[in-house]
């Protein structure tokens, strides 16, 4: 086993990664796949050091004395590094995270995330991706697999690719996906008071069921039916040839469904409806 006590700006190559865990409580890091040979760039280390493991491809960076008790996490306000790491695109990628932001590119390979309130930003990712936060947001674009969500307060927004099953859970998050499903794909999400704002395809086939409690509910789907309730609403049916899923529910959030012309992917909006 290899193994460095970083201390300042520092750059390491490595024969080879076949996996990465980074445990960081404040600063950055940029986790790029790439074709090159595996690196990490250290550009900055303040407070504690980090250190750096490599054993048999599996690669590690950790603040030194992160676990060592609440006192050392009452100092990590003092504590920061920002990273940058090369890694092949088959390589899986584990981020446990306290207050820095993380961007994920490239990687084709399961991708872990738990983070407290720093913003993760997942770019072309394929496989499975895990997102877990409490008050941090995530920002991701062209994935192509599934997505697991799940978080307080943190907010999610998830433009443009294909996912066989979206998981979406938070309190007060706001969540916010335009996304193609694959075959017979799903999106779930469960929110307390969380908006949800859904926008796919006007070709897509799937089952859909939006319940709320007392928020609103809107679609621009013809075709689909409202049930009102005494303590809660439903809007229900089928679109397109009805192979997928679509189902949210919320307590007091409202609930938006968005029909995509063609090919118009980009930014959600919300246009005039009729209920």
């Amino acid at each position: 086993m290899s193994r460095w006590t970083i201390e300042e700006p520092t750059t390491l190559d490595f024969d080879g990664v076949v996996a990465l865990r980074t445990t960081l409580i404040a600063g950055s890091i940029s986790v790029l796949a790439s074709d090159e040979r595996p690196s990490v760039q250290i550009s900055r280390v303040d407070g504690a050091p980090l250190t750096v493991t490599h054993e048999a491809g599996m690669l590690t960076i950790s603040h030194e004395r992160l676990l060592e008790g609440v006192l050392s996490l009452l100092r990590s306000h003092r504590v920061r590094a920002d990273i940058t790491v090369t890694v092949p695109r088959e390589c899986p990628v584990t981020l446990n995270l306290v207050s820095a932001d993380a961007v994920v590119s490239g990687v084709v390979a399961r991708t872990s995330v738990k983070s407290a309130s720093g913003l993760v930003t997942i770019d072309g990712v394929t496989g499975r991706v895990d997102a877990n936060t409490v008050s941090g947001a995530v920002e991701a674009q062209g994935l192509d697999g599934s997505i697991d969500f799940v978080s307080i307060s943190g907010d999610l927004s998830l433009a443009g690719g294909t996912v066989q099953r979206l998981s979406a859970r938070s309190v007060s998050g706001r969540i916010a996906a335009d996304v193609e499903l694959g075959d017979s794909g799903s999106v779930e999400v469960n929110t307390v008071s969380g908006e949800v704002t859904l926008r796919v395809p006007e070709s897509t086939g799937a089952t859909v069921t939006l319940n709320s409690a007392s928020g609103r509910i809107a679609s621009s789907f013809a075709g689909l039916g409202r049930a009102e309730r005494p303590v809660a609403q439903q809007l229900s049916g089928e679109i397109g040839d009805g192979s997928g899923r679509l189902a949210v529910l919320t307590v007091s959030g409202g609930v938006t469904l968005l029909a995509r012309p063609g090919d118009d992917a980009g930014e959600i909006t919300t246009p005039r409806m009729e209920k």
